[in-house]
């Protein structure tokens, strides 16, 4: 399998820490928190936390207090399909296709639920085939977009389709709101709005005009680790009809043991060494959980720069992340050879796969 195309967006409102920092102090729900959640509150959106600037599906910022179920609903209804939209025909243009070649659209989202799912709005706003194979994938959480990809590669493999769009997208400020669990306050302070897509394709695919240096990425090979001793760590519950995220302390630990062991198993079944590793696309999760992984994969500051700087810029947008991460290490002068790209997520589960990233690709 082969990525023709990349795309990622983001709400067009972009908010600083400190911005945020503040409407929660001019809030009544802050008044209303313990002073342990206050303290909470203004170490991560004040702190050293790896995140400068978010960007959020809210306009003006103090919409985020109007966190009923209706409300939060609405807002994944009219954004969570316009980020997938935008991210997918930026991914088109980039692969230089249109929108009747696509044969699949797999989305994934775990921030909210529509029925019909978002393949039914998204293949409407793109002009998609009414016979496209269209496939929504719920509840895989930050992790979801290497499932999403091995799902694409299944269909390309046994010939049902030839060119596939693969998108992940999530509002999670459709799942933000303020009480004194300290996972949902933490929650509010790291994760973004935003989605990212690919075109995938079962051949080599010549670059457009537009595009013509952008190199090629071969999809060679993904696996999948689950942890489910470990699922209470990181997963969403409901409570008074709202999703609750579950974050405990130990996911760094979690996430950086899970990543080794993938990894270890990865580099024995390709008959490789960690020194062959050109390019490293991870996800970011939070500045804690990158000094895990990084620990862990025995990495320096320079291998995880395009993870850091996505967490600064957008903070953790979930299962788009990979899409962003990639996209910038593609563009910046990270060597060509064999690439890791490993997720995690709810589960607990964690994901890898290896790409092949050379010259640009001749059809």
């Amino acid at each position: 399998m082969f990525i023709a195309g990349l795309g990622t967006a983001v709400p067009p409102r972009r908010y600083t820490q400190r911005e945020c920092w503040n409407a929660v102090q001019a809030s009544a729900e802050f008044s209303r928190l313990q002073p342990r959640s206050r303290a909470i509150l203004k170490k991560v959106l004040c702190g050293d936390n790896g995140i400068a600037t978010r960007h959020l599906a809210l306009e003006p910022l103090a919409e985020v207090f109007d966190a009923t179920p209706d409300a939060l609903h609405a807002r994944f209804t009219r954004h969570a399909p316009a980020l997938a939209a935008e991210a997918a025909r930026r991914a088109l243009d980039d692969a230089g296709c249109g929108p009747a070649e696509m044969d699949a659209v797999i989305i994934s989202t775990c921030t909210g639920y529509l029925c019909p799912g978002l393949t039914s709005y998204v293949s409407e706003q793109l002009g998609l085939r009414p016979d496209v194979f269209a496939l929504d994938l719920v509840g895989q959480g930050c992790g979801a977009a290497l499932p999403n990809l091995r799902t694409a590669e299944a269909l390309l493999a046994a010939g049902r389709a030839e060119k596939a769009l693969s998108v992940c997208v999530e509002v999670c400020s459709a799942a933000f709101f303020l009480d004194d669990d300290p996972g949902v306050l933490i929650s509010a302070c790291l994760f973004g709005d935003g989605a990212g897509a690919a075109v995938l394709a079962n051949a080599p695919h010549a670059p457009n005009a537009k595009h013509k240096k952008r190199r090629g990425v071969e999809w060679k090979w993904g696996s999948t680790a689950l942890a489910p001793r470990q699922r209470d760590t990181l997963r969403f519950s409901h409570k008074n009809g709202m999703l609750r995220n579950i974050l405990s302390p130990a996911v760094p630990e979690v996430a950086g043991d899970e990543a080794e062991k993938l990894f270890s198993h990865a580099l024995a079944s390709a008959g490789a060494r960690h020194g062959d590793v050109s390019g490293w696309i991870l996800h970011t999760g939070g500045r804690d959980v990158m000094l895990a992984l990084r620990k862990k994969l025995r990495l320096g500051e320079a291998d995880v720069r395009h993870s850091a700087a996505v967490l600064r810029e957008f903070g953790n947008v979930s299962s788009p992340t990979v899409f962003f991460v990639l996209e910038r290490a593609l563009h910046d002068a990270v060597p060509d050879g064999l690439w890791w790209m490993s997720s995690f997520g709810a589960g607990f589960s964690c994901h890898g796969a290896w790409l092949q990233v050379g010259p640009p690709q001749n059809a």
